[in-house]
């Protein structure tokens, strides 16, 4: 879940689109942000943290293009004028798996796309143009994805993916030491992480926490009154605000106003 989605600006509009139905185990969205006429102040884009990885690019300029890895806080950029932003957000360790990479070297920060996928990045340049139709956009996204998984051969252990479905299914309460009994070893388990989420088991955990939290907060409208930090394992209150605005970038009671 990120805030933009819940955009209210009617001069900067969101939206995500689903892919192909062959690619949404590995992709779980693909995403626009554009702005209607030009901006007098710059946009404030802000990204929390998701456990996700993605590419983005504007049309306006495809030549420049990013990736941006698992991040463990929110980031923020400042977007003047105008701009057509469209990106790709992959599902927790399916981008290394696609594109055989190495997660943690891309954690906590953008790397222009050329110096990591350069056939991507070509293509980007060489298809997208800002007159595109946000269906004409889907489909070459569809194409090129369809044509990479055509030729992809997985290779990650399958214990990897117990832990991570055990860490979703407990929503990130889970004990690192004794709740990923998945047949790995600690020092197994850290390394399958770090090559494939970029980050610790503990962090990821953490991650979708915050994430859960975030989900059951937006349907309920009083954090205090239902205590939802407490349902969600944490027991200290100023330990939750802090991890949250680590993660956020602002306290709970300023981003919902409770």
């Amino acid at each position: 879940m990120q805030p933009t989605a819940a955009l209210p600006d009617q001069q900067v509009s969101y939206q995500e689109l689903l892919p192909q139905a062959n690619l949404l185990p590995f992709i779980y969205c693909y995403w626009e942000l554009k702005t209607a006429q030009p901006l007098q102040a710059p946009y404030i884009y802000q990204v929390v943290a998701d456990g996700c990885m993605d590419i983005y690019f504007d049309l306006h300029q495809p030549n420049e293009s990013f990736v941006i890895g698992c991040c463990k806080q929110y980031t923020a950029f400042p977007l003047p004028g105008s701009f057509h932003y469209a990106g790709i957000r992959f599902l927790p360790a399916m981008f290394p798996q696609l594109f055989n990479c190495n997660a943690s070297e891309l954690s906590n920060r953008s790397e222009p796309l050329w110096a990591v996928l350069p056939e991507l990045a070509r293509y980007l340049v060489e298809e997208f143009h800002p007159f595109l139709t946000t269906g004409e956009m889907q489909i070459l996204l569809d194409g090129y994805f369809l044509r990479v998984l055509a030729n992809l051969k997985p290779n990650p252990d399958a214990r990897l993916y117990d832990a991570i479905d055990l860490v979703l299914q407990q929503q990130g309460m889970v004990r690192i030491e004794t709740g990923l009994n998945t047949g790995l070893s600690p020092r197994q388990l850290r390394r399958l992480f770090d090559q494939y989420i970029g980050e610790s088991a503990k962090t990821f955990s953490q991650i979708v926490r915050f994430q859960s939290l975030l989900r059951a907060m937006r349907s309920r409208y009083s954090l205090r009154k239902n205590q939802l930090f407490f349902d969600h394992g944490y027991y200290d209150q100023a330990h939750f605000i802090k991890q949250f605005r680590t993660f956020y970038g602002d306290t709970p009671s300023k981003v919902f106003g409770h």
